[in-house]
């Protein structure tokens, strides 16, 4: 059963409405933190499957006023992005460190070098689909399978010796419909399957991504009450005290005190009377000694109890 005279599937348009709606809640609740990087990382993931979604509904369709070439690129391109983007997702996410040169180099050489080479580049020389399938998904498909394994020894592995083993299951169950994307063109999946099957394994991680949320807030409020029970605490003192506990000299803990005052690299060197280039010398080993990507969560540290 299709919608509004197009090729997408019914079950397609439902699970498109309600992702774009949770899509937009999730994108409110970052805007108020930017500093979560797991719900920036699912936003991403959500707004790749919604036009996934789209894109593989609607394309092809020679009904469509699109170039038809286009519009099988647009289709399978963001299976394509889709599947790059998933290692990327499950090793930033669920910390699988195994899946790191997958994540960043891997799926650049065996997800998007063969789209880029057999339907980018072959299909509109050699106009011939069939054959641009059954050799441009080769190598994905093969890929696939390896990564397949791949995660499997990594979940397996992350949680050895714990005892959630309902959450592995979990995510291997959510990864395994997406590492299939290729599996699913090479086969010619009918979309209702490869919509159920894909859509399926998100509500998984929707379902992981929640429940991670959830205790991680509980672990931020459990810390905020402690930190309301504790005396108060004289600032220039606790900062100095901070400063100790990260074991930044004497030289770093003033450069990291003007940093919480808001002052820029240009305006520290000035009053501290060094070089701007010293200056920032100092924050990339402050960074490292806190475990910080920024400011902000330098100063979040530097703020923070121990």
């Amino acid at each position: 059963m299709t919608v509004f005279g197009t090729d997408m599937h019914l079950a397609t348009f439902i699970f498109v409405v309600c992702e774009v709606l949770f899509f937009v809640s999730q994108l409110v609740l970052y805007l108020q933190n930017p500093a979560e990087k797991n719900r920036q990382y699912y936003l991403i993931l959500l707004g790749l499957l919604i036009i996934y979604n789209i894109a593989g509904g609607l394309f092809p369709d020679p009904a469509l006023p699109i170039d038809i070439n286009l519009q099988i690129n647009l289709a399978y391109g963001t299976g394509f992005v889709m599947g790059a983007y998933f290692p990327y997702y499950f090793y930033r996410v669920f910390e699988l460190d195994d899946l790191r040169w997958n994540a960043r180099i891997g799926v650049w050489i065996f997800l998007i070098a063969p789209f880029l080479l057999f339907f980018c580049i072959g299909l509109p020389l050699l106009d011939d689909l069939p054959a641009t399938i059954w050799y441009g998904l080769a190598i994905p498909l093969v890929y696939a399978i390896y990564l397949i394994v791949i995660i499997f020894l990594s979940i397996r592995k992350k949680f050895e010796g714990s005892q959630n083993s309902l959450e592995a299951i979990l995510t291997y169950s959510a990864a395994v419909p997406w590492v299939l994307l290729p599996v699913f063109s090479y086969v010619d999946a009918t979309q209702f399957v490869e919509v159920i099957c894909t859509n399926g394994g998100f509500i998984i991680i929707t379902f992981l991504f929640i429940r991670k949320m959830i205790f991680e807030n509980r672990k931020v409020f459990a810390k905020l009450n402690d930190s309301d029970l504790r005396p108060p605490v004289d600032p220039s003192a606790f900062f100095g005290q901070r400063c100790a506990e990260l074991g930044l000299t004497k030289r770093e803990c003033e450069v990291a005190e003007k940093v919480a005052q808001g002052l820029t690299s240009k305006e520290i060197a000035e009053e501290l009377f060094i070089s701007e280039r010293t200056v920032n010398k100092h924050l990339q080993t402050i960074f490292k000694k806190a475990d910080s990507k920024n400011r902000v969560e330098l100063i979040n540290v530097l703020n923070s109890y121990s």
